[in-house]
């Protein structure tokens, strides 16, 4: 099916229905899933200078602190010095002790500050491949996303189509009903004539109607001057066994006559007939379509082939129930020793090892089933477990607004 297309009002350029709505719906993701992506660069670059001024920060405070300190000490030791000639040796040991340890104290504090650093730069890198596989993530969704809405597309064009045509082929039904209308009104209108000939060709058109729809039944015509219907349908199965019989009158009159039916039954009761149709151009008026008035069934020759059909069928329906009531005691009596027979009772063990067997097996793979179940069910407790961790972490340190990577909504 060709793609649809549109002109352009302005210019007349043909546009393609499909790749304009692509288009659209690829540029709307594509915007959105670059706007998303700069905001993550651009947080990512400004973590980074953060990061980089509070390392250089460091440094320099260090290199300061340190300096300060070498000055400290010198200016404490040169103290010392001139302590010592004053006071006792033990005292200035005490004090030398004591300065000692309070500087031992502070290089430990400040290779503790050290490895905080360390720490948040070794989170950064891990926050950062986190936003390179989150980046990898949104491009695969807005695939998934762009192909969605493709095939949502596709159904709903195709819909639009299949509906366009439903509407030709139903314009087109109603065109060959006019035209088919108009044709039978001018046919009937040529071939005007005697009340007799239209008769008879009725009836030949009805024979051979029958004859064709029913060719193992036997269609009977009765003569002209013979008392009683127009033609006679002796069903028969696929046996060759006569089942019933059908009559059928045929009347090609402008308006119907209520006498008909009456006549048709008495000649139906003549015949020892199952069932008995009326053919006619023009039907009662309390009838519109094909139906059963006082016994008997009147139709137009247009549907006189799928009545005769139901008809049929349910004179064969009843000729095979009678038949099923013939020697009823016989066929129990036979039911009665097959049930009991060693032919009945193989066939079944036959039938009860295959449903064991069955049953067997969809137990073994429900087990198996629900045993993978469980293990998966553990697999993914784990990777919720674990992305929990992931978030609390980043959500400690870039805040709950920035990026969010919950696999859940709660």
């Amino acid at each position: 099916m060709d793609n649809p297309k549109i002109k352009c009002p302005n210019c007349g350029t043909a546009i393609d229905v499909d790749e304009l709505l692509n288009h659209q719906a690829e540029e709307k993701y594509r915007k959105a899933f670059e706007n998303k992506l700069q905001q993550s660069n651009q947080l990512l670059a400004q973590q980074k200078t953060e990061l980089a001024q509070q390392q250089q920060a460091f440094e320099e405070k260090k290199a300061k602190e340190n300096e300060l300190f070498q000055k400290r000490l010198d200016q404490k030791i040169e103290e010392e010095k001139q302590k010592i000639a004053q006071e006792q040796a033990k005292k200035i040991k005490e004090e030398f002790e004591s300065n000692i340890k309070i500087l031992q104290e502070e290089i430990v504090q400040r290779k503790q500050e050290n490895n905080t650093l360390k720490e948040k730069e070794l989170a950064f890198l891990k926050r950062e491949e986190q936003l390179k596989e989150k980046e990898q993530e949104l491009e695969l969704q807005l695939q998934r996303k762009l192909k969605e809405e493709r095939e949502t597309l596709e159904q709903k064009i195709i819909k639009q189509e299949q509906e366009k045509n439903d509407l030709r082929f139903r314009e087109y039904e109603k065109k060959l009903e006019q035209t088919q209308k108009a044709l039978e009104d001018a046919q009937r209108k040529a071939t005007q004539g005697s009340m007799q000939l239209q008769g008879e060709v009725q009836e030949l058109a009805l024979e051979a109607l029958l004859k064709e729809a029913f060719p193992f039944d036997v269609i009977e015509e009765v003569g002209k001057g013979v008392r009683g219907a127009d033609c006679v349908q002796i069903v028969r199965n696929n046996f060759g066994q006569v089942c019933g019989k059908i009559i059928y009158e045929s009347k090609r009159t402008v308006a119907f006559a209520n006498d008909w039916i009456e006549k048709l039954k008495t000649d139906m009761r003549a015949q020892n007939a199952d069932i008995a149709i009326i053919v006619t151009q023009s039907m009662p008026k309390d009838m519109e379509q094909f139906g059963e008035k006082n016994g008997i069934w009147i139709c137009t020759f247009h549907e006189v082939r799928a009545l005769s059909h139901v008809l049929r069928q349910s004179i064969l329906k009843v000729y095979a129930v009678a038949k099923a009531q013939e020697n009823k005691g016989d066929k129990i009596h036979l039911l009665y020793d097959y049930l009991t027979g060693n032919e009945f009772t193989e066939q079944w063990k036959a039938i009860r090892e295959g449903f064991l067997a069955m049953r067997h097996s969809i137990d073994s793979e429900r087990a198996q089933m629900e045993k993978l179940w469980k293990a998966r069910e553990k697999q993914l407790d784990k990777i919720l477990l674990n992305s929990s961790h992931i978030s609390g972490s980043i959500e400690g340190i870039a805040g709950t607004e920035n990026i969010d990577i919950k696999l859940l909504d709660e």
